[in-house]
């Protein structure tokens, strides 16, 4: 390889605007412990559908709706209309398009030309030389990353302390294998390198002869070429930012791909300089957006008011009548769509029961350490920053947590012995035969899997009189429960009991930051129940009765039982009541499993259920939030009796109670729930349209890395997003890849004033990565938010009209 000459870098505040804007395009990955759903087009949200299909076709060739034959069945079959596809055409915020919906049924039946990304360099030498540069960049960064971001997977662990940059040269600088390869002198040109990343960076660009007009789109190529690995350092970025400070990782990432770049540049120039003068160019050309993306996504657009038609049909059906008795029992569950399933079978178990929906983190933003643990669990939504900690046990059950430490480090001790370097072959030959019972036991499913069951959690440290009140209020005002209350209220968070399964917390609460939930159930359970705070309650004007007993709850979705926390509280006047509950929850249950046995793969009738939580080759032990498009805020009356399908987040709301209070609740609904359901929605959504990027690929093929993510197959890159057994079911989708509709029974002037207060919500709706609907005094979609602070009138089809007439 040449020398390295000197070369004056580019104006260092150009380079540095242009990575961060490229780093702001990409979206965080969470570490498989925490794995929470995330919007893989969170850095486009400015940006509207065809907007973002041109920019991430010209970076990775990325598809950003389903293929056009998708959309061609549904209008062959009708599930897709006319009218579905002409106020689609009439709404779309681009000039260009087609005419008329004949036009537009014409365009989609065309051949939509393949996007096709601009070559990076390692493409252009691969064709070159022959030899798959890119496949071995992957390669080669994936070692090293999987050592540096290493969070105790690895019995030899990297060093930590040093920026990732500085690793990563003293670990290529000795790295023969692109010099084996043909990559001369590479080690030397890594050594010879700037020490400052930014330098480095700048120094490429120079070499590269970018211009600044190139470098944003360049940029995120070069990002998105890192996959999981560069979606890591944004999540570290994340995560420093939200708690006030910043992190350097990903621009760390940019400098060590820019490396690899400049190094087959200097070798290759001479070969390549020409196609690299044209690549260029297209880089630094504005992005345009074509009729390809606009029809695309204008076909998308129909497809969801099809099933935004679909939805005001099932809301306008006759709702079921409701007792005004005290109700029998009151369970409140998860906004989560799993629970949508298990409230309905429980409402029918019993007409007094009432169930509601409320995020699943119950208003407690806590930092939680588990008994005889020192790990910090964040169990609240990822957009916010911890108020409160919390820890399982009382302070007199020191001597239990010691000696609950001790087993743990042994078990962990011989963990590392089995699979140390030396000790693991010797193991294998003298204890093989000892495992064999264990093994027949885990390929029939025969070991018990249990839920969390640590002694009871407390506030750690105690919180006072006055803040307990105050934040039992607001929970209580947030949930619309502040009269009618059951002699027993359920207070059920959810997780996942599943085995072998690298993504068990992606299934569970993803407003818990991806653990399950029953830490703040029981939390807030205990807070409800201390007498001074109902006391305190009383004097703002929520009564709780002297006999009401909150109790905290485990609902498991995969199995959809539910485990009763009743040992926290002192229920000797309430056992008959918790009998009775522990039945209906039973039954609730078994009603649920048939529903969903319907859908799984391979799962005759309810009783299979259960028994693929045990099974270590079961690659579907539930659907997740396969199927989400809805999220219906607004009293249960409005959904009671009627099936969503578990396909809608049901959020209990009413603005009557809120409007007293300015709309406190309603922002909090908006800013929150809204958005963690919307990453939900549109992780499946990206999942679905593109895999490639977007999806982490057959589960069957993957293997843990650094305890972060995924590798498909032994190496490469790190895969981020949903595997494809959680979006299809082998023959067909199993999610209809749709943007949310949210639907919010509230005045429309207090939503128009809480988005203009929260940009960042508000470019959501304007560009339509989720659909915003104001519901009516009867519960009906009245009003189409069409952005821009503006509101249209929602004519009913005709079965929604006669649905209405009958109700």
């Amino acid at each position: 390889m040449k020398p390295t000459p000197n070369i004056e870098p580019m104006d260092m505040t150009a380079v540095k605007a242009a990575a961060d804007a490229a780093a702001r395009h990409i979206p965080p990955l969470w570490p498989l412990a925490s794995s929470v759903a995330v919007n893989p087009f969170l850095g486009q949200t400015g940006e509207t559908l065809a907007e973002a299909g041109a920019r991430l076709g010209r970076v990775g060739a990325i598809p950003v709706t389903m293929p056009r034959a998708w959309y061609l069945d549904r209008i062959a079959s009708g599930g897709i209309t006319e009218q579905d596809l002409a106020e689609a055409l009439s709404a779309s915020p681009h000039a260009k398009g087609p005419a008329d919906v004949q036009a537009l049924k014409a365009s989609a039946a065309e051949a939509k030309p393949s996007p096709r990304k601009p070559p990076t360099i390692a493409d252009l030498a691969a064709e070159n030389c022959g030899t798959d540069w890119p496949g071995l960049i992957a390669d080669r960064i994936g070692v090293w990353a999987g050592g540096y971001f290493d969070q105790g997977q690895a019995l030899w662990a990297a060093p930590h302390g040093r920026r990732a940059w500085a690793t990563f040269r003293a670990h290529a600088s000795h790295d023969l294998t692109p010099e084996i390869m043909g990559l001369k002198a590479f080690g030397t040109f890594v050594a010879d390198a700037p020490q400052d990343p930014m330098a480095a960076i700048a120094r490429a660009v120079f070499r590269l002869g970018l211009s600044e007009a190139a470098l944003a789109t360049y940029f995120h190529q070069l990002l998105l070429s890192l996959g999981g690995w560069a979606q890591y350092g944004r999540y570290e970025l994340w995560r420093a930012e939200l708690a006030g400070g910043t992190n350097t990782t990903l621009f760390d990432l940019l400098a060590i791909r820019l490396l690899w770049e400049e190094a087959l540049f200097v070798q290759h120039e001479a070969a390549i300089r020409d196609q690299w003068a044209e690549i260029q160019v297209t880089h630094a050309a504005p992005i345009e957006v074509g009729d390809a993306e606009i029809v695309d996504a204008i076909l998308q657009e129909a497809a969801e008011r099809a099933a935004q038609s679909g939805l005001a049909e099932t809301l306008a059906a006759p709702a079921s009548q409701t007792l005004d008795d005290r109700p029998a029992l009151q369970a409140a569950f998860c906004i989560d769509v799993r629970s949508e399933v298990f409230r309905r079978a429980l409402e029918a178990v019993d007409p007094g029961i009432r169930t509601l929906g409320f995020a699943g983190f119950f208003g407690v933003f806590t930092e939680h350490r588990r008994f005889a643990s020192d790990v910090r669990e964040l169990h609240l939504p990822v957009l916010l920053n911890p108020t409160v900690s919390s820890s399982s046990g009382e302070p007199g059950d020191r001597d239990k947590d010691i000696a609950a430490r001790y087993i743990a480090r042994a078990k962990r001790a011989w963990g590392r012995f089995k699979l140390a370097a030396v000790s693991s072959f010797a193991f294998v030959e003298a204890m093989g035969p000892v495992y064999m019972a264990k093994l027949v036991r885990d390929a029939l499913g025969l070991n018990q899997t249990h839920a969390p069951n640590d002694p009871a959690p407390r506030f750690d440290p105690a919180l006072d009189l006055d803040t307990r009140i105050g934040a039992a209020e607001t929970v209580l005002r947030a949930m619309s429960l502040t009269s009618g209350f059951a002699r027993v209220v359920v207070l059920a968070g959810h997780g996942a009991n599943v085995v072998n399964n690298p993504y068990a917390s992606g299934l569970h609460c993803g407003a818990c930051g991806g653990y399950s939930g029953e830490v703040n159930a029981r939390l807030l359970a205990r807070l409800f129940n201390d007498p001074e705070v109902r006391a305190g309650l009383a004097e703002r004007g929520i009564t709780v009765p002297e006999d009401t007993l909150f109790v905290g709850a485990l609902h498991d979705t995969t199995t959809d039982t539910v485990t009763l926390y009743d040992r926290d509280v002192h229920a000797l006047h309430h056992r008959s009541d918790l009998d009775k509950a522990r039945q209906w929850l039973a039954a609730a249950g078994r009603v649920t499993r048939g529903e969903r046995a319907l859908r799984l793969p391979r799962a005759a009738d309810e009783a299979e259920i259960s028994a693929r939580a045990r099974d270590w080759s079961e690659i579907r032990p539930e659907w997740g939030l396969a199927g989400c498009k809805a999220f219906v805020a607004a009293p249960r009356t409005r959904t009671a009796g009627r099936s969503l399908g578990g396909r809608a987040f049901l959020h209990d709301y009413d603005w009557r109670q809120d409007a007293q209070n300015g709309f406190g609740v309603l922002e909090l609904i908006m800013t929150a729930p809204v958005v963690v359901a919307s990453w939900i929605s549109l992780q499946y959504y990206g999942s679905t349209v593109a895999p490639d990027t977007f999806g982490s690929g057959n589960k069957m093929l993957h293997n843990v890395v650094g305890g972060i993510g995924v590798f498909e197959g032994n190496g490469g890159l790190l895969r981020a997003g949903l595997p494809w057994q959680s979006v299809h079911d082998g023959e067909r989708y199993v999610h209809e890849p749709l943007r949310l509709s949210v639907c919010i029974e509230a005045p429309r002037e207090a939503m128009s004033e809480i988005l203009g207060r929260h940009a960042d919500v508000r470019a959501l709706f304007d560009n339509r990565w989720l659909h915003l609907f104001a519901m009516d005094d009867e519960g009906q979609l009245a009003f189409r938010y069409a952005g821009d602070l503006e509101w249209q009138p929602i004519a009913l089809s005709a079965p929604a009209r006669a649905m209405k007439a009958v109700a």
